[in-house]
């Protein structure tokens, strides 16, 4: 039996109540219904605020992470006021300050395999918030084992994806990519960064959709991806097939159970400010400076993109972006001494592997990169 609406509650939904699609029983169902949005960033964000605001009875929020500056671009639930505060309870706060009415239950940890079942099983549909392709498998295959609809999307600097992947009624996520690609290919927003508006067009998308898959109305996009662009203003349609053969939602899967998704991916779920190449292979800003002070044959290799150095540089340092760096190898020196850095030591972490196949020795990675040089030797130069 479907709940009943208070009379406040009718006021707050009038415009729902008038549309035939929605109604009154529409707007009941959606009062008892719910959803796990996981990641409460620039895709959360949209979200969260949204399916509150239609009156979602239920809405779960996991994340791990606090409230940084740098989110505020585009991760519009958090404000300048929440900044250093968990994003879990800044969103629930904003949350329930848009609607009191409803529940907003947190789980202030990471999503894992040992935890995914627990948290997702008393939801009605999840919602994948994640810049990350070892939680994007764990969500898929958790909605899968629990047979409840995925509402998926991604974000790049102007470009957006989304889909409904629903095993009962189309394909799952593993059926469009059974194996993830590997590993530094395919840069996340915190390397390639996002236009802030973008992650509010493609949230929304997919708060309509987790609506209508609620309420039971429309086509969602089961069995279709989506693609934005904003720059272009297209949006255009890929038609998606069941895969026969997927190891998870097809007739002989042999994916059974959940299984370590960083394994599977070969990258960490969560990327880390102070991005690190293995403790044989990094050096700290402070022991660098001290470096160079004495030895002045160092070579600083800035493998950031070229637009990057108008934000920050480090003086006398030498550009080659790391995906020029395998056909430039020439320009460098095997034998003289190299620091490798980027923005946050990750894209200079994959330089160096680079480099040490390319047979070169004397090398190390700047650990949290220019970032950890101006936290903590040259002050001057902006975080970013």
């Amino acid at each position: 039996m479907l709940p009943e609406l208070s009379r406040d509650e009718i006021l707050r939904y009038s415009r729902h109540l008038l549309i035939p699609e929605v109604g009154l029983d529409g707007q009941c169902k959606l009062k008892s219904s719910s959803a796990l949005i996981i990641g409460t960033g620039g895709l959360g964000s949209p979200v969260a605020l949204y399916l509150a605001a239609a009156g979602l009875g239920r809405i779960g929020l996991v994340d791990y992470d606090v409230v940084d500056s740098s989110n505020l671009q585009r991760q519009v639930i958090h404000g300048t006021s929440t900044v250093g505060k968990l994003k879990v309870e800044s969103a629930r706060d904003k949350i329930l300050d848009l609607n009191p009415n409803i529940q907003v239950d947190v789980f202030n940890e990471s999503f894992t395999s040992a935890n995914a079942m627990r948290i997702a099983k008393d939801y009605d549909v999840i919602i994948d918030g994640t810049d990350n392709f070892p939680t994007r498998y764990l969500s898929n295959d958790v909605c899968v084992f629990l047979g409840k609809p995925n509402i998926y999307a991604s974000i790049y600097r102007f470009d957006g994806q989304v889909s409904v992947f629903d095993a009962r009624r189309g394909p799952c996520y593993r059926c469009l990519f059974p194996e993830p690609p590997p590993p530094g290919l395919v840069p996340s927003c915190a390397e390639g960064g996002v236009l802030g508006v973008l992650p509010g067009t493609i949230g929304t998308i997919q708060a309509t959709e987790a609506l209508k898959v609620l309420l039971g109305i429309g086509e969602p996009l089961i069995g279709k991806l989506l693609l934005y662009n904003a720059l272009e203003m297209s949006f255009e349609f890929v038609r998606l097939k069941k895969n026969p053969n997927c190891r998870v939602c097809g007739p002989n899967a042999d994916v059974k159970e959940l299984i370590d998704y960083e394994e599977f991916c070969g990258v960490p779920a969560h990327e880390s400010s102070q991005g690190s190449a293995g403790a044989d292979w990094d050096i700290e800003a402070t022991e660098l400076a001290t470096r160079i002070q004495g030895i002045s044959n160092v070579l600083l290799l800035d493998v950031r993109e070229p637009h990057e150095l108008q934000i920050s540089a480090i003086v006398n340092a030498k550009n080659i972006p790391v995906g020029e760096l395998a056909a430039r190898l020439s320009e460098l020196d095997s034998a003289q001494e190299m620091v490798v850095f980027c923005k946050s030591g990750t894209r200079s972490a994959r330089a160096l592997e680079l480099l040490v196949s390319a047979g070169f020795k004397k090398v190390k990675n700047l650990k949290g990169g220019i970032n950890s040089w101006a936290r903590e030797v040259d002050t001057s130069l902006p975080l970013y």
